[in-house]
């Protein structure tokens, strides 16, 4: 009964400290959009004691929960999106249609949402995560890779695909989520032909 109660105190208190901004610093004005983390040892244990807890005063409606919290930040530390979650595609449309810059939106295919931008200051990791925000109240955004193009663009560089899942880092894909090709022409391929050129 006591280890319980000590790793609940522990928990309580490293939630505490580790939510707090550091002195001397600001909080972020623009909001991030939800990321996939690895699963927080300390959360894992705070869970772990919930359920022992639980277990001991006869509360299966609590351990189920823990349970399921515990399976829930496990499937997202292996990047693994939430079947149950789907985004309606219309609906991510209509969500995105009026943030700053949008021209247009279509999905490549159920996992890939080209959205098109009006100029090059729109082509940036900033605008996918304002499509991601957007999208987030739909549903699972770990499902869905934003791919912004500038409809506007003078050079092959600048009409390149800009891709990123919405909620893992560059280049990253979810559990399962096959990289797609957007662009015609591979921007890498063309970097290699004008480096064998010059």
């Amino acid at each position: 009964m006591q280890r319980w109660l000590i790793a609940a105190a522990v928990t309580c208190v490293t939630a505490a400290a580790c939510s707090g901004t550091p002195e001397g610093t600001t909080a972020q004005t623009a909001p991030r959009p939800q990321q996939a983390e690895p699963t927080n040892p300390v959360v894992t244990a705070g869970h772990l004691a919930a359920i022992e807890a639980a277990g001991l005063t006869g509360n299966q409606r609590a351990m189920q929960a823990h349970m399921q919290a515990m399976d829930k930040d496990m499937m997202r530390s292996m990047h693994l999106a939430d079947p149950s979650r789907p985004i309606d595609h219309e609906a991510a449309r209509a969500a995105v249609r009026p943030l700053q810059g949008v021209r247009a939106s279509v999905w490549i295919d159920r996992e890939n949402l080209l959205v098109m931008v009006g100029g090059s200051q729109y082509r940036n990791t900033d605008t996918i995560d304002r499509i991601c925000l957007a999208l987030q109240p739909l549903g699972d955004t770990l499902a869905v890779v934003v791919n912004v193009q500038d409809v506007t663009a003078k050079t092959s560089e600048g009409a390149d695909t800009l891709s990123r899942n919405c909620q893992l880092g560059m280049g990253q894909r979810a559990l399962l989520q096959k990289k797609r090709q957007v662009d015609a022409l591979d921007p890498e391929v063309r970097r290699v032909f004008r480096a064998q050129q010059g």
